[in-house]
């Protein structure tokens, strides 16, 4: 199985077996569907005067034109003009990862800017016998709870397999998050079924790593409901009809190796399922408090995103965060506290400091004392600046941006936090409970690793990895004053 899916690790050069097929925009639909038949192939690319490409027309296109008998209309008027383009060094699972976020079926692949072939989902996905394009497929077709775990499970050993092709963490991490919401989603969608909630508008939001697009194999469910009532329903009313209904995807997402979340960071706890006007009331009561639980809430839940529902909910909530959290310096000055308590493992002369924890002497904790440093300095960074970006890597641009950093800088700090994600993963990705969704122990033991046990080369890489995560408290330390 593994030999056949190697494919998603191959650059899109290797890919492109012929010229791009290509039409005039001028030309007619049926001369278009001409082309394409004589070619045999699944999609023409439109090009310009100037023979640049502008649009691309596909089979699918095709069916509703002729059945209303419209071929010789021009294909200007039915081609697609959002193309999407990748360099033809770019690897496979990438334009794989194109085509599921934006359901599209055809990449263009260029060099140097000039194009020069087409990559179709039939290209990518004939690699394998359960390609990426049957499993997405597979997920949203999956009618009941057990074929939805199956498919969790098939997700986690191919996201294993691309750690071990050597895939980078940052596309790795957002495949991994990117499947896991096409799961969640068909999981909501057969649970409702079973529940009436037709009157309610409602959105189901991720917390921590999950929204901010960070998962990886070892995660537990953080997650919660924001609603709005109707008229004839109560804010009560509706949260009892909503509450069993998220305690059911709950446990069905646990099933699927998501396991239950210990703090209870999740939608079925009444405490959590909220309108908007109680999630506003609850975040500013966390930015008024200054004890540590409300810090924690804090800084789970405000990496929010929506995954299911009405987006628009989400998005006033995550308006809300960005309007009044910059406004609140004492806040932010004990967020920063807390984004320097954990300390990178080296010592005064620059060697690592390991501990020993049940199961696994002399290691590092690639989490607690390492991501989790990057993690929460881009948090705080973000939310005092306003910016409204989630994720760890994109906090950072965007506050390199906004505070004219310079470029260099900031991609240490985005390759020092991705180097130690990509140690996490590959440490998890060899760990069975880890990714059967183990538990909190299993978890510790999957983001520990022993130093010793790495080469001279990554010694040194991680070595880098901790004194610019030091570097980055430094920074926050000084900024708040802490």
């Amino acid at each position: 199985m593994a030999s056949e899916r190697q494919g998603l690790a191959l650059p899109l050069r290797t890919l492109v077996k012929r010229a791009p097929v290509t039409c005039e925009e001028q030309s007619s639909v049926a001369q278009a569907a001409q082309i394409m038949r004589a070619q045999d192939v699944g999609s023409v690319v439109i090009v310009d005067a100037r023979h640049q490409p502008c649009g691309i027309l596909t089979t699918r296109d095709l069916v509703g034109v002729v059945a209303e008998g419209g071929l010789e209309r021009p294909v200007a008027e039915l081609m697609s003009r959002e193309l999407v383009t990748l360099p033809q060094h770019a690897f496979a699972y990438e334009a794989a990862l194109e085509m599921i976020e934006r359901h599209i079926r055809h990449i263009l692949v260029t060099d140097d800017g000039r194009l020069i072939g087409v990559v179709s989902e039939r290209d990518l996905f004939a690699l394998q016998r359960l390609g990426l394009g049957e499993l997405t497929m597979e997920i949203r077709l999956a009618n009941d709870l057990d074929t939805l775990a199956g498919l969790a499970a098939q997700v986690r050993s191919l996201a294993a397999l691309l750690v071990e092709q050597g895939t980078a963490p940052e596309p790795l991490t957002l495949f991994i998050s990117v499947l896991n919401d096409r799961l969640t989603r068909r999981v909501i969608e057969v649970v409702r079924r079973r529940h009436e909630l037709e009157r309610m508008r409602w959105a189901w939001i991720a917390f921590g790593s999950e929204g901010r697009f960070e998962q990886t194999f070892s995660t537990d469910q953080d997650n919660g409901l924001v609603f709005a009532t109707h008229e004839g329903l109560s804010a009560e009313q509706a949260r009892a009809k909503l509450v069993p209904f998220a305690r059911e995807v709950n446990e069905a997402l646990d099933a699927c190796g998501f396991p239950l979340c210990e703090g209870n960071i999740m939608a079925s706890n009444p405490a959590l399922c909220l309108t908007i006007e109680e999630w506003r009331a609850k975040m500013g009561g966390w930015l008024d408090a200054s004890v540590p639980q409300a810090l924690l809430d804090a800084s789970i839940c405000f990496d929010l995103r929506p995954v299911y529902g009405d987006e628009a909910l989400a998005a006033a909530l995550r308006d809300w965060i960005v309007e009044h959290v910059r406004g609140h310096a004492a806040f932010l000055r004990l967020l920063a506290r807390v984004a320097t308590q954990a300390r990178p493992p080296l010592g005064h002369f620059g060697a690592f400091t390991p501990m020993d924890a049940p199961g696994a002497p002399h290691t590092l904790n690639l989490k607690a004392n390492g991501a989790r440093i990057f993690v929460d300095a881009a948090r705080v960074l973000g939310l005092a600046h306003g910016l409204r970006e989630t994720n760890t890597a994109d906090r950072l641009r965007a506050f390199r941006d906004a505070r004219g950093l310079p470029p260099a800088e900031t991609d240490a700090l985005i390759g020092a936090f991705y180097f130690i994600q990509d140690l996490r993963l590959r440490g998890q990705s060899l760990a069975p409970e880890a990714r059967a969704g183990g538990r909190s122990a299993a978890e510790d033991l999957a983001n520990r690793i022993d130093p010793d046990q790495l080469n001279a080369f990554e010694q040194s890489v991680l070595k880098e990895a901790f004194r610019l995560a030091r570097q980055l408290q430094s920074r926050i330390e000084l900024d708040f004053q802490v």
